[in-house]
């Protein structure tokens, strides 16, 4: 439907009075509407509100959690030790336990999500195409408690000789050390290797890979047909036509997704707390048992709470809360000023 253009029509005689060389310029504007003008107020409201819902909830959360912060300091952020009653309690220990968690989630979440979504958008015929993104999405909707009970009942017993495999050649570096394993002992315990954070990396890996595969396939499939051609044109394979032009158009979006993952992961409860062995120690030995993260740190304490300890808990989900946001903004950014979306002229 053609979008009438109203023009400002000079008075009546200004155009007998006005000289060859005096024309007055006549002002354009677009009326869009009613239905465009009530599209964009609803638009507005919903991001207006969005916004003010995350404000509420930040604020929310530092209200509660000023008595404990005012008290704690900085500290808050030093001490491991998590007894807010005796007045020495921090998210040290949480934090590391949280990152190092997420990190290894990423790190098996990213290359089977970027493998998958390549097979899926580059190499998968159409009718198997259709059925691979539906599992992708169902496996996405898949509850955490599903994912945690399979880590507690099938995949612990799975790769606990991975990871003592990995103690024993890779041991030397720090982060792959266990404290008390002998790897020259074929006996030695193995409740070594337990709820670790290893194991806990897995389940959450597992579970935000859809995720991030969603995402790269989406961005992926966007990539412009004309340079696909012309890769194809040049005598690139397959493979070099995704090298060339697939991977590269489609980088912003890989690490947005990457990142998005990364906050999911971040962010985990239920399937966390039900394999990990929970400590308040700096657990920085990834394959050893023991370790922690914020949100299982709130599931297991909040029940049982004191008022200053409910402080305490709101002030470890505010830290969780700006981690989250954070990570978060920053994939919006990479995928917004990426050059993932854009169309292509040939």
């Amino acid at each position: 439907m053609p979008v009438p253009i109203h023009l400002r029509q000079p008075q009546p005689g200004a155009a007998l009075a006005a000289g060859p060389d005096d024309d007055v310029p006549r002002r354009l504007y677009a009326d869009p509407g009613l239905p465009d003008r009530i599209f964009r107020v609803v638009l507005r409201s919903g991001g207006t509100f969005v916004l003010a819902v995350m404000l509420l909830v930040g604020g929310f959360l530092l209200y509660r959690a000023w008595l404990a912060l005012d008290k704690a300091g900085w500290s808050f952020l030093t001490t491991a030790q998590w007894a807010p009653d005796q007045g020495n309690f921090g998210i040290a220990a949480v934090l590391v336990g949280t990152v190092l968690i997420a990190i290894v989630a990423v790190l098996v979440a990213v290359p089977l999500a970027t493998g998958a979504a390549l097979y899926i958008s580059e190499y998968a015929p159409a009718r198997l195409r259709r059925t691979l993104i539906s599992v992708v999405d169902l496996m996405a909707a898949v509850p955490s408690v599903v994912y945690g009970l399979w880590g507690v009942f099938f995949l612990q017993d799975k790769v606990l000789p991975v990871a003592r495999w990995i103690s024993t050649y890779f041991g030397w570096i720090p982060v792959f050390d266990v404290r008390g394993a002998d790897p020259a002992d074929p006996l030695a315990p193995e409740s070594l290797y337990t709820s670790s954070t290893f194991i806990a990396g897995l389940v959450v890996g597992m579970m935000i890979a859809p995720i991030v595969c969603s995402i790269m396939r989406e961005v992926f499939s966007q990539a412009p047909a004309g340079e696909r051609e012309g890769a194809y044109a040049l005598g690139a394979t397959r493979w070099g036509m995704i090298r060339s032009v697939v991977l590269p158009f489609g980088r912003g979006g890989m690490i947005g997704g990457t990142m998005l993952g990364l906050g999911r992961a971040l962010g985990e409860t239920i399937a966390i707390f039900m394999i990990i062995s929970v400590t308040f120690d700096i657990q920085w030995h990834v394959l050893q048992s023991g370790t922690s993260s914020i949100a299982s740190l709130i599931a297991l304490h909040y029940g049982e709470a004191s008022e200053f300890g409910m402080s305490a808990l709101m002030a470890a989900g505010f830290a969780l809360f700006l981690m989250t946001l954070i990570v978060n903004f920053a994939a919006s950014s990479i995928v917004a000023r990426s050059r993932s979306g854009a169309t292509s002229d040939a």
